[in-house]
């Protein structure tokens, strides 16, 4: 055991090369200026600091329930136990690979009674009348080490080390993906609120045109056709209001799902809420995209496959294999530790490959393709994150204008209903013009809840595709892997 010990420590001890290439990002044109804004992350502060991504981004919208919706969802949501679960599994495969960078060592102790034949033949030329019935007692520690002379398997382990990194990156994409489903749909909820009491409002008022109406029609001064779309207006807002109520109902199931709850016993009671887009920082650097989950997923797999080229290569090379057994061996119990049981052998041994009908160099340009693959996967993420940014941006600065514009559309479509119905009561028009007027302003009151609606959704898109927050920190080296 000494000689196998001092042998495998040799071996350990002996410098091994590295056969394949080191992983190096592939060049990606990155601009530093965004289209819609013009502007970089050289013209703010963050040229003395770095922008990094927050844990906790929504409590930017300082909405106490959202928050506790959020977390909610964190805590309960199936899909992303889901694959928390995977990131689990990828570090065990992951450590299985890196198992094979020591050495294998069983112990397999045995006993074992029997008994031979006596009529059997002996090479002593002496005849056995009877058998012998013994026991063999057998307690061997057997050890195997493959010598990684060229690197394969701790490629190998790198390989299986980066997908592990590819599964947390997607993980943190659904968490990504649940928090911004949440918040989306608490936002929409929230809306609908609110157009449900726009609705209600609009409900009281045309009950008092349809009083006004019937007051005139009993006294002769209009026709029973002005009752009768008096009477059509005021039920069209009853069938909205109960279409609104299941467009809520059904968002709120929507969010019960999200937050691992029966959609039968989840309640979210109806709230008005005139919530203000958090502030987006002017310039944020373009290198936040960098830091998107769905993008370091491709990197990783990116550098999975670059390790596996090494893997394939080293498999043209010879393969060194120490193995070794020692242990004892006796029939007898008591005798089984004595110095004269010792049994052991040790010895190196080497795997060359010298024809496999061209597999190796089949693997090897497959391992190559796969990387090619890859490489254009993360180069074409990268695109589509910018993409991403510049619809959000785009989004946020045009319903911005919506929201200004629809704001004097409003202001003029109140002032143009409360001139209708004034200068119906006083006989002057009919009153088709005060239903026509009713109804503009009542679409103008829906479409600014709307376009403020979407202007919130279109920040938490930014927020999304820039792989959460912003923060503003001193530079600090964020890549490492946490723990489990």
């Amino acid at each position: 055991m000494h000689k196998i010990i001092a042998l495998l420590i040799l071996s350990l001890s002996l410098p091994g090369c590295l056969i394949g290439p080191n992983y190096k990002r592939p060049d990606v044109n990155i601009p530093s200026n965004w289209k819609v804004s013009g502007k970089s992350g050289a013209e703010t502060d963050y040229t003395k600091a770095e922008a990094i991504l927050s844990e906790k981004w929504w409590t930017l919208f300082n909405d106490q329930k959202m928050n506790e919706l959020v977390e909610k969802a964190l805590a309960s949501n199936q899909n992303l136990k889901s694959a928390a679960a995977r990131v689990l599994q990828a570090r065990a495969i992951a450590r299985i690979s890196g198992a094979e960078l020591l050495p294998s060592v069983v112990a397999n102790p045995s006993y074992r009674r029997f008994q031979q034949s006596g009529n059997r033949f002996v090479t002593s030329g002496f005849d056995q009348p009877s058998g012998i019935l013994s026991n063999s007692f057998n307690t061997p520690l057997d050890l195997s080490y493959e010598i990684d002379v060229w690197g394969r398997v701790r490629r190998l382990f790198e390989s299986s080390r980066a997908e592990a990194t590819a599964s947390y990156e997607d993980y943190r994409t659904v968490l990504l993906a649940l928090c911004a489903d949440v918040a989306r749909n608490y936002l929409i909820i929230r809306s609908l609120d609110r157009e449900l009491e726009i609705l209600d409002q609009t409900k009281i008022l045309r009950e008092r045109g349809l009083a006004v109406v019937n007051d005139r029609f009993q006294a002769g001064l209009v026709s029973e056709l002005d009752l009768a779309r008096a009477k059509t207006e005021l039920a069209s807002v009853e069938v909205d209001t109960v279409d609104f109520n299941r467009r809520r109902a059904e968002f709120v199931n929507a969010l019960a799902l999200l937050c691992g709850e029966p959609a039968s016993t989840f309640k979210l009671t109806p709230e008005l809420l005139d919530l203000v887009p958090p502030k987006i920082p002017a310039g944020l650097p373009s290198t936040l995209l960098e830091r998107r989950p769905d993008v370091l997923n491709a990197e990783n797999k990116l550098r999975a496959a670059n390790a596996e080229i090494g893997v394939a290569k080293a498999a043209f090379f010879p393969t060194f294999q120490l193995t070794g057994s020692g242990g004892y061996e006796s029939v007898e119990l008591d005798d089984l530790f004595d110095s004269g049981s010792q049994t052991w052998s040790y010895g190196p041994g080497i795997k060359l490959p010298i024809f496999l009908g061209g597999r190796n160099k089949a693997n090897l340009k497959a391992a190559k393709a796969r990387y090619g693959e890859n490489v254009a996967a993360y180069r074409e993420q990268i695109l589509f994150a910018f993409k991403d940014v510049e619809d959000a941006v785009i989004n946020i600065k045009y319903r911005d204008q919506q929201v200004k514009a629809q704001e004097k559309v409003l202001e003029a479509a109140r002032e143009a209903a409360s001139l209708s119905i004034g200068r119906y009561k006083e006989g002057l028009v009919n009153f088709l013009e005060v239903v026509d007027a009713e109804r503009s302003r009542l679409e103008a009151e829906t479409a600014r809840v709307q376009f403020k609606t979407q202007r919130l959704v279109s920040t938490v898109l930014l927020i999304k595709a820039l792989g959460g927050g912003w923060e503003n920190r001193p530079k600090l080296d964020l890549v490492s892997t946490p723990s489990e």
